[in-house]
């Protein structure tokens, strides 16, 4: 029998059994569907996680200001920490391992424009601040380090600060007053998702240069006039074990402990998934273990008429290769798909939508495949062994 006469046999005989047919192809397709969302839903909060993370800034660690809590270079404990206007130069220097040190000051002030007002908080910084912080810039850019020279009076909004202070209007190249002085709209940045913060929300702010913060809007006592309120990096002049002096928000730390958390998730996911897999599987093995019982007739006039062992194993081996390709395609094509109607809706903050991935195809394609290929050819192989008549005489249910 040539390779096409055989598939095509195969095809008929898959045809004559259509509800047998349907049942196996059915635990195929559910099994791939089910360990396919699971895993998508799992990728889809794990990617969530990092892309809200990372909204708030990329790898940082901001060191705030405290107190000793330990006796350090002949000073009493509890002595009163501050960071002041030079201190990030010299880490910078000293810290080589650290790409960007940047000082960071915070005021809330009152902020005026041509058609609004409010209550706004301002920060000034370093150029580099826009992406360590990720703060994406929708109109305009973000102050360089010319105006950090020079010290200009150049303000970046926010974007809920935009809509506060100018609503429809174009904001760019508009002056407002932050306190009591002018300072120049160059840019407004992008709207984001932000969980986590220490000093309010991005899109509420306004960003100024750090020379013009210094400048115009200083600590106030008790604060010392040159101090500012935080550093991006560790300190170099504490012991790093004083947690107390210094203590230290590290996004490096808590990202990884994110993705630790989602990667648990999506294996948990994946694990369910992998049950129902098995339980797709299992049914697969019961419909074929009955097919072939059942068969066991068909087996014996094949062999009867002078079929080879061979030629019956290899059309039990093509026709599972064709009901498992088959649904493990069809159940692909509709989980993805169901991702994609999914994708479409609005989602939430920390969920990135379903995300599914060629490795759980793969790996439920392979082991559907496997017991659908295992639960068939076994028995078949016994069949094929069996003596003809015997076979001949079989009578299904008996």
């Amino acid at each position: 029998m040539v390779l096409r006469d055989l598939i095509l046999d195969t095809i008929r005989t898959l045809w004559s059994h259509k509800l047998r047919t349907f049942l196996t192809m059915f635990g195929i397709a559910w099994g791939i569907i089910s360990i396919t969302l699971m895993v998508a839903a799992g990728e889809g909060l794990r990617v969530g996680q990092e892309r809200v993370a990372s909204n708030f800034g990329k790898d940082i660690m901001i060191v705030f200001a405290g107190r000793t809590s330990m006796q350090a270079g002949g000073v009493r404990a509890g002595r009163a920490v501050h960071w002041d206007d030079t201190d990030y130069a010299s880490v910078q220097q000293e810290a080589l391992a650290c790409r960007y040190v940047l000082p960071e000051l915070g005021t809330e002030k009152p902020v005026r424009s041509l058609y609004n007002s409010g209550t706004i908080s301002v920060v000034g910084s370093l150029p580099p601040f826009a992406e360590i912080r990720t703060i994406p810039i929708a109109q305009g850019r973000f102050y360089n380090w010319d105006d950090q020279a020079e010290g200009r009076r150049v303000a970046v909004l926010g974007s809920d600060t935009k809509s506060q202070l100018f609503a429809t209007h174009p904001p760019l190249g508009e002056t407002i007053h932050i306190g009591d002085f002018p300072y120049t709209v160059i840019g407004v940045m992008k709207a984001k998702d932000q969980d986590s913060s220490y000093d309010g929300f991005d899109v509420r702010k306004v960003f100024i240069p750090f020379s013009a913060m210094l400048r115009d809007f200083p600590n106030k006592p008790p604060a010392l006039p040159h101090s500012i309120d935080r550093l991006l990096v560790t300190p170099k002049s504490l012991e790093d074990h004083d947690k107390e002096a210094a203590s230290i928000w590290d996004t490096v730390e808590d990202t990884k402990a994110f993705r630790t958390m989602t990667d648990s998730m999506k294996y948990f996911l994946g694990a369910v998934g992998l049950v129902s897999l098995f339980l797709g599987g299992i049914g697969v093995m019961n419909v074929m273990l009955v097919a072939v019982k059942e068969r066991t007739r068909e087996i014996g006039v094949r062999k009867a008429v002078g079929a080879s062992a061979r030629v019956i194993l290899r059309q039990f081996f093509i026709e599972t290769l064709i009901v498992v390709f088959l649904s493990g395609g069809v159940g692909l094509g509709i989980a993805y798909g169901l991702t994609a109607l999914v994708d479409l809706l609005p989602m939430p903050m920390y969920f990135a939508g379903l995300l599914p991935t060629w490795q759980s195809a793969v790996l439920s394609f392979a082991l559907l495949g496997t017991v659908a290929l295992c639960s068939a050819l076994y028995p078949a192989r016994r069949a094929a062994n069996v003596d003809p008549i015997v076979a001949l005489r079989y009578e299904p249910g008996g």
